[in-house]
């Protein structure tokens, strides 16, 4: 057993002892309040009989009835607390024993068709590495997350994520206990949107008029005591036109000012309960260090503030309710909201998007911490100089699939270098051609975000990556597969503008076309890209296109993936061997399942 399962196994078993024992209690708490309502039914029949005792006597009942639900409620939350330990730990074990698909963020609403990798590399989705490693609660979190697996991050900044990883990754009681902070919590907080507000001007005048506002609301209240004690309607009549006139004068503008504050108060309370865990906790790191400060700097705390915030958006949401309807005139209800949010915006509004940058990235580390330390054999990878006179290398060394389960997942080396700038694989199908490319990829994706990766090393030049491995058709957009591949291609090649290295992964190269095409094609692409300082891996069942080793000697080496048959079944190794695969196995595959070829 592994020290992360062995670490994870000890502390389920203890928070399931404390779900036992909280349950227990709960249960206890429950039979005491079934008691004491049997005890009150039992003395108001001794005071309603003959009046044998007092009905005073019932305070007693009421009052412990009360103080156990008090201690009830605490017992409940402290049990779902406890529940929810249980659930990280579950989620941890799962990712562990790989069962961890389709239990996670799948990070659906960052997929975009025409990136040049995400799809083909299956960086969102169901199943896919976002919902691997992401560990976000909140949406900027998820955002950043997204973000680093996506775009190339500069190589100074993935040696620092380095060091903060090391640092974060043996934390597991901070991630623990940010984890449970969510409690399943649904949140609708959009960070773009709060930023924006938080730098729009002010819309409402300046001045004495957010106390003149508050002023017409005491009076109103005041002047209706008066109106029962009294029986006089002018000082409340008096009071009600004026504020009148001020709702005349200010509706519009205040309820534009709640109105474009996009977000829920439970999101904004989830936001202030991350920033206070992480204000608390010491950090070593210069990074981290920076990050405390920048939350504790000024009068009070990002915490504090944006608690602050959060119950003004708890007061803008009840306005819709019946009783906020009724307040709205006598109280100016709507008005003193948009008050108190412009007032907020005043003071705190120009730190909110450095809250915000320091959440997202803390969050975003914070996967990749748990990733790194649910992987320990997993190291980072370490990055060559990018200098323009240098060809780029990618020198993986039994490189795997993260997605891929541990016992299933078969580890082969990439070499690329000044040697062997394009690696053409051959192979039958199912043989392992497309899972090469996509471990190649994926590896790529994890050290250009700045994780481990899944293998014994790597060690690369900083790259552009660029992929065409899934192609279909568009019966809309009028496009043959064939149309697609050579726009994505075109895409690829755009990479390499600027002098940048790029490292390319084409699947089946342009299989759409005939052999003759296909080999002239191919060629061309092959030699344009390698004259950009391009580097890759090209897949194909086509024994033709081998030959474009011979007509670029030194830039492309030939390996391939081989099968056999044993027992009458296909049977595949998915090891990497050097030359060209000697022979295919579609007619084979096709006499296996009953086609008679």
């Amino acid at each position: 057993m592994s020290r992360p399962h062995a670490e994870y196994s000890n502390r389920f078993a203890a928070r399931q002892r404390t779900v036992a024992a909280k349950d227990a209690l709960h249960k206890r708490f429950g039979n005491a309040k079934l008691a004491t309502v049997i005890l009150a039914i039992v003395l108001l029949w001794l005071a309603l009989k003959d009046e044998m005792i007092s009905t005073y006597w019932l305070a007693l009942p009421i009052a412990i009835y009360v103080a156990l639900s008090l201690a009830h409620e605490f017992a409940l939350r402290a049990l779902a607390h406890a529940r929810s330990a249980v659930a990280f730990y579950q989620g941890g074990i799962a990712r562990l024993e790989d069962r961890w698909s389709g239990t996670g963020a799948s990070g659906e609403r960052f997929r975009n068709p025409k990136h040049v990798y995400a799809d083909d590399l299956d960086v969102f989705g169901t199943g896919c590495l976002f919902e691997l490693l992401s560990t976000a609660l909140l949406p900027m979190g998820e955002e950043r997350l997204a973000q680093w697996l996506t775009s190339a991050s500069p190589v100074p900044a993935i040696h620092e994520r380095h060091k903060v990883i090391v640092e974060l990754r043996d934390k597991l009681d901070l991630r623990e206990e940010l984890a449970l902070l969510g409690e399943d919590l649904k949140v609708r907080l959009d960070p773009r949107s709060l930023e924006n507000w938080a730098g729009t001007p002010p819309q409402l005048p300046a001045g004495p008029w957010r106390i003149l506002a508050a002023l017409l609301a005491i009076s109103a209240a005041a002047t209706t005591i008066y109106l029962f004690a009294a029986f006089r309607l002018w000082p409340l009549a008096i009071v009600l036109t004026l504020e009148v006139l001020v709702l005349l004068w200010l509706r519009d503008r205040a309820e534009k000012v709640v109105a474009t504050l996009a977000c829920n108060a439970e999101g904004l309370g989830l936001f202030a309960d991350i920033l206070r865990r992480l204000e608390c906790e010491p950090f070593a790191s210069p990074r981290l260090q920076a990050f405390a400060t920048e939350l504790k700097s000024g009068s009070q705390t990002a915490s504090q503030s944006v608690r602050q915030l959060a119950n003004i958006v708890y007061w803008i949401d009840a306005r819709e309710d019946l009783l906020g309807r009724l307040l709205e005139l006598p109280m100016l209800y709507t008005v003193q909201c948009a008050f108190a949010a412009e007032a907020w915006r005043k003071h705190h509004g120009g730190k909110l998007s450095a809250w915000s940058d320091v959440a997202a990235e803390t969050e975003a580390l914070l996967s990749l911490a748990s990733y790194s330390y649910e992987h320990p054999d997993d190291p980072f990878p370490e990055f060559a100089p990018a200098l323009p006179i240098e060809p780029a290398i990618f020198l993986g060394e039994e490189l795997g699939h993260p997605l891929i389960p541990s016992v299933e997942c078969v580890r082969n080396n990439v070499q690329l270098d000044a040697q062997t700038r394009v690696l053409l694989v051959s192979g039958s199908n199912m043989s392992g051609k497309s899972t090469y490319l996509r471990t190649a990829g994926i590896n790529a994706v994890l050290a250009l975000a700045g994780a481990p990766i899944r293998g014994k090393s790597l060690r690369m030049t900083p790259i552009l990556l660029g992929t065409s491995i899934r192609r279909v058709d568009s019966l809309q957009e009028h496009r043959s597969s064939f149309y697609t591949e050579i726009l994505r291609i075109r895409d690829v090649f755009n990479l390499t503008e600027n002098s940048q290295h790029v490292l390319f992964l084409f699947d089946e190269l342009l299989e759409g076309t005939n052999s003759h095409d296909r080999r002239i094609g191919s060629e061309g692409l092959l030699r344009a890209l390698l004259e950009r300082g391009a580097l890759g891996i090209v897949t194909t069942h086509d024994l033709a296109l081998t030959d474009t080793a011979q007509v670029l000697p030194g830039a492309i080496r030939n390996v391939h993936f081989q099968d056999y048959v044993e027992e009458g079944k296909m049977r595949f190794d998915h090891k990497l061997r050097d030359g060209v695969v000697a022979k295919s196995n579609a007619l084979e595959l096709m006499r296996l399942i009953g086609l008679k070829v």
